[in-house]
């Protein structure tokens, strides 16, 4: 049981404190139970404006009134011309599929969108969650483009298919996540997850979840690349295993 404690905390427990210590230095040390919801709030904005607008955009497109609207402003298939995707990209990270349960959504962005902001900030998760999508959108245009005969293509009838929701973005963010607080087992079953995914069941979405992946890994190199250039400029040797707590003051350091 101490191993797998010991495990635990070494792969979630930069990700813990970098949530943790935000909220706690909202209210000035321990949060008592009735004052968590609050700080939570204040702690991630965007994330429960998310979390509104897809409810909402949810209530509209079931409409008889509403769904044509959404449709012209958030939907993205691969057949529409591209200026006309890239326009609608952004808010179709916000329309939930229509055939998928709405409460799936939702949950995926208060949580991992939460976790995210209140780690990485409202425009970096806003950033990696975009760009996420767009790798997506793109993909899927290179896809059917390739054919069905290739490794990576995709039959002209996905074209028509309608690409929305969250997916591509939350699964992006959580391999984000993973790389920047150290929690690579996490990453990597997110990743086997999606590949188990295509295998079993290979359609557009699921090779979308791929292609963000991809997209948040080539930032990921970047982001580590430029971190070792710093470090070897200013003469650090640490190693980026540590980075997280050595930032912080030696009063600051907790176990947990």
């Amino acid at each position: 049981m101490n191993r797998l404690a010991r495990r635990a905390r070494a792969e979630w427990g930069p990700l813990y404190v970098a949530v943790r210590e935000p909220l706690l230095r909202r209210r000035g040390g321990d949060l008592p139970a009735r004052a968590q919801p609050r700080a939570w709030g204040r702690a991630m904005p965007m994330t429960l404006a998310a979390v509104c607008l897809t409810g909402l955009i949810q209530l509209v497109q079931n409409q008889s009134w509403g769904y044509r609207p959404v449709q012209d402003l958030g939907a993205v298939r691969a057949v529409d011309p591209l200026w006309l995707a890239l326009l609608r990209t952004p808010l179709s990270l916000f329309v939930p599929a229509l055939d998928l349960p709405v409460w799936g959504a939702l949950a995926q962005i208060l949580l991992v969108f939460g976790v995210a902001e209140i780690c990485l900030g409202w425009w970096r998760t806003l950033a990696v969650a975009y760009a996420a999508t767009l790798a997506g959108t793109l993909y899927a245009r290179l896809g059917i483009w390739l054919g069905p005969d290739s490794p990576l293509g995709l039959p002209a009838s996905d074209a028509w298919v309608v690409d929305t929701g969250p997916s591509a973005a939350v699964v992006g963010l959580a391999v984000y996540l993973g790389w920047r607080y150290g929690a690579y087992v996490t990453a990597g079953v997110v990743v086997l997850a999606m590949v188990v995914e295509v295998a079993l069941k290979e359609n557009l979405a699921g090779k979308e979840h791929l292609a963000a992946i991809a997209a948040v890994l080539v930032v990921c190199a970047v982001g580590q690349f430029r971190s070792t250039a710093r470090r070897g400029s200013s003469g650090s040797g640490r190693p980026p295993s540590q980075s997280w707590s050595a930032r912080r003051g030696r009063d600051q350091r907790r176990s947990w």
